[in-house]
């Protein structure tokens, strides 16, 4: 029976690492020995995050990234390169969820979800890809949403975006997946606990979001980091193609 993939040395670029999903990821992947490029805006909360896991032991780097902009997504991933040969891991994590109503018109806000949802999960792809390429294996884990399956009022946008993320998931695995050796797993959480919500500006949705987490527990990042880690050490004939994890009193 094939043993579960080794991922201990390994070289991981983490989007969105600066809190959330992306931190808790982020201090996963360290725990397991692999050396974590931790790619955010936010310097101080990087810092921060980078220390705390060298403390712990692990190793991890800062990378001040704004997923939106494909050059610095290439100075991120070549910065890594430089420094440990190779780049193992893509986690595409970086988002935002900003809900509001269509008819509320807040244009801006469709914008931003659409540079970083979309255009930073495609920045983020394209500047790992030719190593990975290069070194035929890799594994690319793509964030996206229940809200990718199931649109919700109040988040049209944001659902459309993460439509897009699935697709796309789908789309990268049948193309690079037997041709390049590269892993591809679409990840698919339901409500979780992060500062996602911090960015509604709508004040109706941004109680209707208060309300749901006070009554029902929401999962944590590390359930979703814990996912990531299932599919990254199952076997090398496997790919886990798509991951629904959803809190057990979500019942969808």
């Amino acid at each position: 029976m094939e043993k579960i993939m080794n991922i201990a040395g390994k070289i991981a670029l983490v989007t969105g690492a600066s809190s959330g999903i992306g931190a808790a990821t982020a201090r996963k992947l360290a725990a397991e020995g692999m050396t974590v490029g931790l790619a955010a805006r936010r310097h101080d909360r990087l810092n921060a995050l980078v220390s705390e896991i060298i403390k712990a032991g692990g190793r991890a780097i800062p990378l001040v990234t704004d997923v939106t902009d494909l050059v610095s997504c290439q100075e991120a991933a070549k910065s890594l390169i430089a420094q440990f040969g190779r780049i193992d891991v893509l986690v595409n994590n970086a988002g935002l969820m900003p809900l509001s109503s269509v008819d509320s018109l807040k244009v801006d806000e469709w914008q931003q979800m659409v540079d970083v949802n979309i255009s930073g999960v495609l920045n983020a792809t394209a500047a790992v890809l030719p190593q990975m390429i290069a070194q035929h294996s890799g594994h690319i884990f793509n964030m996206s949403s229940i809200a990718g399956r199931k649109v919700f009022t109040g988040l049209a946008v944001y659902c459309a975006t993460k439509a897009a993320v699935t697709a796309f998931s789908d789309g990268l695995r049948m193309e690079i997946g037997p041709k390049h050796n590269i892993r591809v797993t679409c990840i698919q959480p339901g409500a979780v606990k992060s500062e996602l919500y911090d960015h509604i500006t709508d004040a109706d949705y941004r109680k209707q979001m208060d309300d749901l987490a006070a009554s029902m527990t929401f999962l944590e990042g590390e359930d979703i980091a814990d996912s990531i880690l299932f599919a990254l050490k199952s076997p090398a004939r496997m790919d886990v193609a798509e991951l629904f994890v959803l809190p057990t009193e979500q019942g969808w």
